[in-house]
């Protein structure tokens, strides 16, 4: 029996000691939490529980872990050419780093706030990857090879090779690369992340700041993370130590398996970590492979979480569900009758608790697919068929519903990649991407990048809302508008 098959069946036991080179091998210690008499009194008498066998893994040295799993993890350097230099005088804050995606950048203006004339220049990353098959498949980080021409693939041996994108989805910010080495590469074994408990040790391996193979160690800090990145957010936070450079790398369990992809790090924390959950990636590596993309199911409906205060304003048993917001018409939800105020409770069967759960579940249904819809209508109970569609493309999204108004500014949706650059905390309110110098927006003091909270005292929440707002509004009428810019927010009307 190995080293590894001797952890899996809990023989062997972990602890940290001190110190620059681990020297002991791993010990196993299996602990029982005693109760005291007084305890044990209690729970006699039915007043308290006494605390479940629990096992303390009391880890002595990593040296042996460490080495058995780098030859599977790899170094990615990418290049690529990147235009509108001059956007930032003084140079672009991460720029070379593959956590761009995280901090910003020009890129995240020239998407957002248009193009702007400036040079050319080849930009670098750095990145981590780990082997996932011995014919040279790797998963890494969408981010970091995102736009790349050209992707160069180092292993542990000093080898290069260069990699051709197989597969990406930047909904869950993953890829998979391929590269032709000679013989058979060193993999790592896939784990079950959704078997990790909160304070399990980790390890992860990577290349921060280019230091090649380099070993951090640390716990599971929290599981189900919704941090923003994308509509599908479920992280492992740890505070084992992760850099620019350790994206796309591997988060190791102790059975030396492989539970997360190292994705972002929070800018102004320490030891605030976040990787994707290794299980997200094993679901969709099979359309990667085969369709080089991935196919999600749609709904078409706003959605937000049911609160306190909204549950019992509609006479409901509990929190969990999903208000919808607005159904899109011509979408799947609408055409099979739901209509904004619902709940939705459940669908193909299984509860649903909150918007993250319900996105996940209806993405995992395959297109096309007719699934019974379980909803609250008025404190009445409801069941509707809806026909799964295709999710349209994000970015698509995103600038078809960009909207040039009368006024003279062109507003849209606040993505999540707009939340993180911005600090704001949810995306509600409609950002505003142009203003025309001669129109009446600008004349009232409207700025680029204003977000509009409110029209004429009506909440605004998504595109939907501001569109209803604009055509209940009279055309002959100021426009009041509450504007949210920086820390501040203030009234600005708008002249007919």
């Amino acid at each position: 029996m190995d080293l590894l098959q001797q952890r899996r069946k809990g023989r062997f036991v972990q602890s940290v000691i001190p110190g620059v080179v681990g020297l002991a091998i791993l010990v196993a210690l299996t602990v029982t939490a005693p109760a005291g008499d007084a305890v044990a009194r209690e729970a006699k008498s039915g007043a308290v529980s006494v605390p479940a066998p629990v096992v303390a893994y009391v880890p002595s040295s990593f040296t042996d872990l460490a080495e058995h799993l780098k030859p599977g993890v790899v170094n990615i350097r990418t290049t690529k050419i990147v235009s509108g230099g001059d956007m930032y005088p003084f140079g672009t804050p991460f720029r070379g780093s593959p956590f761009d995606r995280f901090f910003g950048g020009e890129d995240f203006f020239k998407r957002f706030f248009g193009d702007r004339p400036g040079r050319e220049y080849r930009q670098r990353s750095l990145g981590s990857g780990f082997v996932i098959s011995s014919d040279g498949y790797i998963f890494t980080n969408n981010h970091v090879i995102e736009r790349a021409e050209e992707i160069l693939v180092r292993l542990s041996d000093g080898n290069e090779y260069r990699a051709t994108v197989k597969g990406s989805d930047r909904n869950t910010d993953i890829a998979l690369l391929k590269i032709e080495a000679d013989g058979d590469l060193p993999v790592v074994t896939l784990g079950t992340s959704s078997e990790l408990r909160v304070g399990e040790w980790v390890m992860a391996i990577g290349n921060p700041f280019g230091l090649s193979q380099t070993v951090t160690v640390g716990i599971v800090s929290a599981t189900g993370r919704v941090i923003g990145a994308g509509p599908y957010d479920d992280f492992i936070q740890t505070d084992a130590s992760i850099n620019p450079g350790n994206s796309g790398g591997p988060l190791f369990n102790m059975a030396g398996e492989v539970v997360g992809i190292n994705t972002a790090i929070v800018a102004q924390g320490q030891g605030i970590g976040f990787a994707i959950p290794i299980d997200m990636a094993k679901e969709i590596l099979p359309a990667l492979k085969k369709e080089g993309r991935v196919t999600r199911g749609w709904l078409g409906i706003s959605v937000q979480d049911v609160t306190a205060e909204i549950s019992e304003s509609l006479g409901l048993k509990s929190t969990e569900g999903v208000l919808v917001a607005h159904a899109f018409e011509g979408d799947p939800a609408a055409a099979a009758g739901i209509k904004s105020g619902d709940v939705i409770v459940s669908i193909d069967g299984r509860p649903i608790k909150d918007t993250q759960e319900l996105l996940r579940v209806v993405a995992s249904i395959p297109v096309g697919t007719k699934v019974p819809l379980g909803v609250i209508r008025q404190g009445v109970e409801k069941k509707f068929t809806v026909t799964v569609k295709e999710r349209p493309d994000p970015d698509a999204m995103a600038f078809t519903e960009r909207s040039e108004d009368r006024f003279g500014m062109t507003v849209q949706p606040i993505t999540a990649d707009m939340a993180q650059h911005f600090g704001l905390t949810d995306t509600s309110g409609v950002i505003i991407t142009a203003v025309d110098p001669a129109g009446k927006a600008a004349e009232a003091g409207i700025r680029t990048a204003d977000i509009i909270v409110s029209v004429n005292n009506a909440r605004i929440d998504s595109i939907q809302d501001y569109h209803e707002a604009l055509t209940r509004a009279d055309e002959h009428k100021s426009l009041l508008l509450l504007i949210k810019r920086d820390d501040t927010r203030f009234f600005v009307v708008i002249k007919p």
